[in-house]
């Protein structure tokens, strides 16, 4: 694998939350003065919104399984594996972005001089020259799987990734988070977040939860409090699940430049249950994955330059 074009990636599923773990990692590449190449998983879905709906509403009527955007049918994983070969071969690739809101449709327009709305794709564009880092973040990053689009067959994006990071909490936290953000931030009713869960299930068993074996840390969340029924938050003022003081943080790390003696002892009140995992109050989440993840990023970045030096 190249040193010199590394590959991080942040995968979980919808709810599991991903964009926190981005946030961290963008900080680290802040601190370190990174040039980032940003790639929305998101990006790599095959329709757009109308379609989608479309899509689903036919899977629905045929009374087979129904099209979700967990499902290799519903991505380009071809696509993404291009992406990731070519960037670790030459730090160049295609990206293209999904607009998911108003803003979004005027930002990506003033920048490229159309006129798409919510809900559609951009066009395909070359990654800019000069990054350091390609990072991506969403539910794929480190998929494996048959793609049965243009260019069937299988696809082993993972293969590319240097530091793949799982988000992975208790599956009713994970409820509670999507219930929240679905119904507060996104124009979607209850009972449709509760139809979109019960749907993706298949999906998520065979597609998202393997990822997690290949992944070099995974973060997961478990709760100190009753949350046997998450679907008792479905209200308007329902809270996004456990607060941090309510939860533990179980870090699995198979990864060498991670010394866990270390991380523990900065931590207050954390200890290895195992040599690989590490357990802390969910306070303490954000320096666990800053402690983590920095030394990986920054021998990552020491590599690609000594390589670059030669």
């Amino acid at each position: 694998m190249s040193v010199q074009h590394p590959i991080v990636t942040v995968t979980g599923s919808s709810g599991a939350g991903t964009s926190f773990v981005k946030r961290a990692v963008e900080k680290i590449f802040d601190r370190e003065s990174l040039n980032v190449a940003i790639i929305e998983g998101d990006s790599y879905h095959k329709y757009g919104r109308t379609e989608m709906k479309a899509k689903v509403a036919a899977s629905k009527e045929k009374g087979g399984p129904v099209l979700t955007h967990f499902s290799e049918y519903a991505n380009e994983f071809n696509e993404l594996e291009d992406l990731f070969k070519e960037y670790k071969e030459n730090a160049t690739g295609k990206r293209r972005y999904y607009i998911h809101s108003d803003e979004e449709a005027v930002e990506h327009n003033e920048r490229l001089g159309t006129n798409f709305s919510s809900g559609e794709f951009t066009p395909w564009e070359s990654i800019p020259e000069g990054t350091d880092v390609s990072f991506y973040e969403g539910l794929h990053g480190m998929v494996k799987r048959m793609d049965h689009g243009p260019v069937e067959g299988m696809h082993n994006v993972a293969q590319y990734v240097d530091l793949g990071i799982g988000v992975a909490p208790s599956i009713n936290i994970e409820w509670m988070q999507k219930i929240y953000r679905d119904t507060s931030e996104r124009p979607y009713s209850i009972e449709q977040v509760r139809d979109t869960i019960l749907e993706r299930m298949p999906d998520y068993i065979e597609t998202i939860v393997p990822q997690f074996h290949r992944t070099h840390i995974n973060f997961h969340r478990v709760p100190l409090i009753d949350t046997s029924d998450p679907f008792s938050t479905m209200s308007e003022d329902a809270p996004m699940g456990p607060a941090p003081e309510d939860s533990l943080i179980i870090s699995h790390v198979r990864h060498q430049d991670v010394d866990m003696e270390a991380v523990k002892a900065k931590i207050p009140g954390a200890f290895l249950q195992r040599p690989d995992t590490l357990v802390c109050g969910g306070e303490h989440l954000v320096d666990v994955m800053d402690l983590m993840m920095t030394p990986i990023i920054q021998a990552l970045i020491s590599k690609k330059r000594a390589a670059m030096a030669k």
